[in-house]
């Protein structure tokens, strides 16, 4: 019997409909109520949206003294990144501290986005704002960009564990590999993976019933009968 488990893109389309906004919502109702990261963060370029399952880096600051065995090794984990990509996910770093330098770029970005990413998510920066603009379905959402290049700064540390990013209502929100991230102008939400199926659907009925009254007051309904109608404001 053919597996009729949705895909990850297949969600992933879905997910791109819905508003941050009803995302909150929906899990405010739902008792999750601080999951939305740090309002700091968000998409680079407003009309972007972005929505897609976690593939977690944990980093750390990495001061490095030249000619000695830590300017050999760089921690630098990449290329095991690369190999652990597929469709429809989310690059999701905690920087682990380190402020400034940029935490991956354009030319980093493109092979992310090759590998399947469909965008990136940074606690701090990001470089080469110009270059990022142009990857197609590729979101960025940081807390804008560094030209401060990270070699003898910033190193990943490890791939796919629990990370810790800033919280807006909560010092920090756990993010657990295949955890759904869903980012867009008003700010990044994080969606657990064991009730997002139940969020997406009740996010899709509010989701619903706001076009519906957006639609009728556009057509010049009033507020009270639109608002009767759809129970959404």
């Amino acid at each position: 019997m053919p597996d009729e488990t949705p895909s990850v893109v297949e969600l992933q389309a879905r997910w791109d409909k819905i508003r941050i906004a009803n995302v909150y919502d929906t899990l405010d109702k739902m008792g999750y109520p601080n999951q939305c990261i740090d309002l700091g963060i968000r998409p680079l370029f407003p009309h972007q949206h972005l929505a897609g399952t976690a593939i977690t880096v944990r980093g750390s600051a990495y001061p490095v003294t030249k000619g000695t065995e830590a300017d050999e090794w760089t921690g630098d984990l990449f290329e095991e990144l690369r190999k652990i990509l597929y469709p429809g996910c989310v690059v999701i770093i905690d920087s682990g501290g380190e402020q400034y330098a940029e935490k991956f770029g354009e030319i980093t970005s493109w092979a992310l986005e090759q590998g399947g990413a469909h965008g990136i998510v940074v606690d701090t920066f990001i470089r080469d704002l110009l270059g990022l603009e142009v990857i197609p379905d590729y979101t960025v959402c940081a807390r804008g960009t560094s030209p401060i290049e990270p070699s003898a700064r910033w190193r990943i540390d490890a791939l796919n564990v629990t990370i810790g990013m800033p919280g807006t209502l909560t010092s920090h929100i756990r993010v657990d590999p295949g955890d759904w991230v869903i980012g867009g102008p008003d700010g990044v939400m994080i969606v657990p993976q064991a009730i997002a199926m139940e969020a997406l659907v009740e996010a899709e009925d509010l989701e619903r019933r706001e076009e519906g009254m957006r639609a009728d007051l556009a057509a010049g309904a009033s507020f009270d009968d639109a608002f009767n109608k759809w129970g959404r404001a």
